[in-house]
């Protein structure tokens, strides 16, 4: 089984790489564990607390159980993927059955921070965007995936946003194998990528 980990700040255009390499390989032989999936569930806090919740600290995931989850894919045992939701902060009580497959996408901003993590990844990329792309990305998604107005958008990323990507997020980027500059529009790196997964495929 190959282990890809994908990194890099939010709205720097991973979701899109991903998607990307997806739409070249075969379904069947490729999973995607986001690591969004594997926010820690806080229902034990009234809602007001859980959106004040710093999701962009390496504290917010469930780490342990995302790489028990990819032990045990890589030990042919299917997995029960979590659902979070961002809307009211909480885990779902149901999952998503992921069976072992060739190939393993981990995608998330934290992914490459965890050392566990990383030693079972073979090969780690970070997808890189300038600060005021990014920013602009995640205020369009976070209007109209997440309900958030302006307002409040910017004032996330001032208080948690910025200043984690800076003490988290950039300083992973020299685990990485591969840099993405410019994110989805980055179609040679992309091709490269999946010219890789490919020769492992076959």
């Amino acid at each position: 089984m190959l282990v890809i980990g994908i990194a890099g700040g939010t709205g720097s255009g991973k979701t899109t790489v991903v998607r990307k390499i997806m739409e070249k390989l075969p379904a069947e032989e490729v999973a995607i564990l986001p690591q969004d999936s594997y926010y820690r569930d806080n229902g034990h806090l009234p809602l007001e607390e859980r959106q004040k919740i710093n999701f962009d600290h390496p504290d917010a995931i469930e780490f342990d159980l995302l790489v028990e989850h990819i032990r045990k894919l890589k030990d042919n045992q299917p997995v029960e993927q979590p659902i979070y939701s961002y809307l009211s902060c909480l885990r779902s009580e149901e999952t998503i059955s992921v069976n072992p497959t060739k190939v393993v996408i981990v995608e998330g901003i934290l992914v490459l921070t965890h050392p566990g993590l990383r030693k079972l990844m073979d090969l780690k990329v970070f997808v890189d965007a300038e600060a005021d792309d990014r920013l602009m990305r995640v205020i369009q998604r976070d209007i109209e995936e997440r309900g958030r107005t302006v307002e409040k958008v910017l004032n996330r990323y001032q208080k948690t946003v910025k200043p984690m990507h800076l003490q988290f997020i950039e300083p992973c980027k020299r685990y990485a194998d591969l840099i993405v500059p410019q994110g989805g529009e980055n179609h040679v790196a992309i091709d490269i990528l999946t010219q890789f997964i490919q020769r492992n495929l076959s």
